[in-house]
């Protein structure tokens, strides 16, 4: 960028980020996030870096953040302190009671909406209605005595007493006989207001970071001197409480401060309380980020249980993704695996919630149209589910009148095939079954590691075995001979007998990575593992049918037609038969009935580990009832780093994530 653009592009930076904190500060309103006004402000900063002639006394380029402290007694939760899914729009709030009423056929569901407050879990416990224990949320089954300090928080009561009516009269005899003699666990969020925070800013970068630092400062006397506040929501303790929401009544009683909430009877309740809230949510005294929804039965909450580290019957209706601002330097089109044809926006690089983004999905031409978005826009960039990077906003106010319209194609850029848009979808497809694109994607999916998993089977050998026309679909692989690779440039008599030795070795295969080498359309890793647990072979699953799919745990109308669709195709069939008589042989393990110690807990993997494959270690974990994840979140309870760790070491010890050793987890996994 030479000096006269880069002015230009400072003074529009200024413009618009001065508009947005207008909007927010003065009007109490918000058209982009934070995190994406925090995004513009950074790059304003560096181009003063570069060039510091055009920075002006008026300029809004400053903030710092803080970081907590460690070191406490570790604290086994009797009940572990499970962590809640997001959902971001009522669409996935729909899906969500749609799964609910798959798992309850027939059940009426009401909810209990409270606000998500921004703060720190932790748990008090009272034994004979005095504090006796206070600890964090830790890991959701280890957490640390934090209890010192949580006596310095005024709103937190040192013995419990009834102060007020309680919902139901059975329950004061109950709750009045474990004041006098038990143990009553309560839970909650330690948080800071905004206001009080004020004079703490040059140093934490948000109240959420000071209330969780000054928790564990090794000092109680360091927390006492800091203006935190508790705001309790859960009754761990079976006091005779039928709903969710009288365990807010009863927390009232018995002094906490708590959200009143509301009761919904139906999914528009919610909605409906979700916009008040989000309207109200700058001029409320604490920071939230969303609202909180649980299934007010009690029974019925019980009844849906838990996936992994979630509970079922609760979602946290989140306001918005992590978000930063970037330029889209070029837009290109990819044909997956099914055909799907998705318009890729190539990105200026940027980081979004601590990942790299260099890419990011438009998803369709109707999204395209919707966004108004042009090669050399800078735009806000999202990651939905805090996953799969996505463009959210095009900021047209820093258009130079240099960008360029993009139009999507009318045929395949690779076969040539003219695209196809089927009725009811928005997604325009490449219907020629022989297209490269297609070919090439599927047979990289087919001997991935999830899959296959053949060594030394790569992108570049699969594109000169389809370049030399030495195969068409993967059952072909089955079929090569030494003699058909050592012509070929790169193989040598040695490593064509490696490769052919790499393809006879993976013959064998369990019915989980077998379902998910068939690359049907919407069924992952994990659906494919739920689908060969279910249905046990192969043959089974064949002859299923819609209804019988729709049975599988988190599968739905869409995913189970794929499915049915795919083992309804004579071409697929064909090739089930071909794979068999190439001597691929599905393996259903019995199931041993073993303790599933790892229930519940959440593992990435990061680096080599000395004496397993990558994606053995990930069956070992499921095997033992672990969950296993490609990116580190908070809601990850281990890091396991091997030889050689990438960026996700980092970004575990930023977010507080246990990093253990590959001994460690060979520990752990008893191997």
């Amino acid at each position: 960028m030479n000096k006269k653009e880069a002015k230009l592009r400072i003074e529009k930076l200024k413009k618009v980020i001065n508009r947005h904190r207008y909007l927010y500060h003065v009007l109490n309103k918000q058209e982009i996030s934070e995190g994406a006004l925090d995004s513009l402000k950074h790059e304003l900063y560096q181009l003063e870096k570069t060039f510091p002639e055009f920075r002006t006394p008026d300029s809004p380029t400053q903030r710092v953040g803080g970081e907590p402290l460690e070191g406490f007694e570790k604290v086994k939760h009797k009940v572990p302190m499970l962590s809640i899914e997001d959902v971001f729009n009522q669409r996935e709030l729909e899906d969500w009671e749609d799964y609910l009423k798959r798992l309850i056929p027939g059940q009426k569901f009401e909810y209990f909406s409270e606000m998500k407050i921004d703060g720190f879990a932790i748990s008090l416990v009272y034994k004979d209605g005095i504090f006796w224990q206070g600890s964090t949320r830790g890991d959701g089954v280890i957490g640390e005595d934090v209890s010192q300090n949580l006596k310095t928080i005024e709103s937190i009561p040192l013995r419990l007493e009834i102060v007020g009516k309680l919902p139901l009269p059975g329950i004061k005899k109950k709750l009045n006989r474990l004041i006098e003699k038990g143990e009553i666990e309560i839970r909650g969020e330690v948080y800071m207001e905004k206001k009080d925070f004020e004079k703490f800013k040059p140093t934490y970068s948000n109240p959420r970071n000071l209330a969780a630092g000054s928790i564990r400062q090794l000092d109680p006397k360091l927390a006492a001197s800091r203006p935190l506040k508790f705001l309790a929501y859960d009754i761990v303790t079976d006091l005779g409480q039928s709903q969710h929401s009288q365990e807010h009544q009863i927390l009232s009683c018995l002094g906490f401060k708590t959200d009143p909430g509301k009761v919904c009877k139906k999914l528009d309740g919610i909605v409906d309380f979700w916009k008040d809230i989000a309207k109200k949510r700058e001029t409320l005294p604490f920071q939230i980020d969303g609202v909180v929804i649980n299934v007010d039965d009690n029974l019925v909450f019980q009844k849906l249980g838990k996936v992994g580290k979630s509970p079922r019957g609760a979602r946290a209706f989140k306001f918005s993704p992590a978000q930063a601002t970037t330029i889209i330097q070029d837009i290109k089109i990819q044909i997956g695996r099914t055909g799907a044809v998705t318009p890729v926006a190539y990105l200026k690089p940027v980081d979004v919630s601590g990942v790299t983004i260099t890419r990011a999905t438009l998803h369709n031409e109707d999204e395209m149209k919707r966004l108004g978005v042009k090669i050399g826009d800078t735009v806000i960039v999202g990651r939905a589910g805090d996953v799969i990077p996505e463009v959210v906003k095009v900021m047209k106010g820093l258009r130079t009148g240099k960008e360029k319209e993009f139009r999507m194609p009318k045929f395949c850029p690779v076969c040539g095939s003219g695209l196809i848009k089927p009725v009811g979808e928005a997604i325009w497809r490449c219907p020629n079954q022989k297209c490269q694109a297609k070919q090439r994607r599927y047979f990289y999916h087919f001997a991935s590691r999830g899959a296959f998993d053949i060594e030394g089977l790569g992108p570049k050998i699969i594109d000169k075995l389809l370049e030399e026309n030495l195969i068409s679909d993967p059952g072909d692989l089955f079929e090569l001979k030494e003699g058909d690779l050592i012509p070929l440039e790169r193989f040598a008599e040695k490593s064509a007998e490696n490769l052919i030795k790499a393809i006879k070795n993976k013959k064998e295969i369990s019915l989980g990575r077998f379902i998910y080498a068939l690359g049907i359309r919407n069924v992952g890793s994990e659906t494919a593992q739920d689908l060969a647990e279910y249905f046990k072979n192969i043959e089974n699953l064949k002859k299923a049918s819609r209804e019988e799919l729709e049975e599988v745990r988190d599968i739905g109308p869409r995913v189970a037609s794929s499915i049915y669709n795919w083992f309804h195709r004579k071409r697929n069939l064909h090739f089930l038969e071909r794979l068999e008589k190439g001597g691929v042989k599905i393996i259903t393990p019995v199931l041993a009935k073993i303790a599933k110690k790892l229930k519940g807990k959440t593992f990435v993997l990061t680096g080599s580990l000395k004496a397993l494959t990558r994606e053995n270690a990930k069956e070992k974990i499921r095997a033992l009832g672990g969950n296993t994840s490609e990116s580190v979140s908070k809601k990850t309870d281990y890091l396991v780093a091997g030889l050689n760790p990438s960026s996700k070491l980092a970004e575990a010890k930023k977010l507080g994530v246990k990093v253990i050793d590959q001994e460690k987890f060979f520990q752990i996994i008893g191997k």
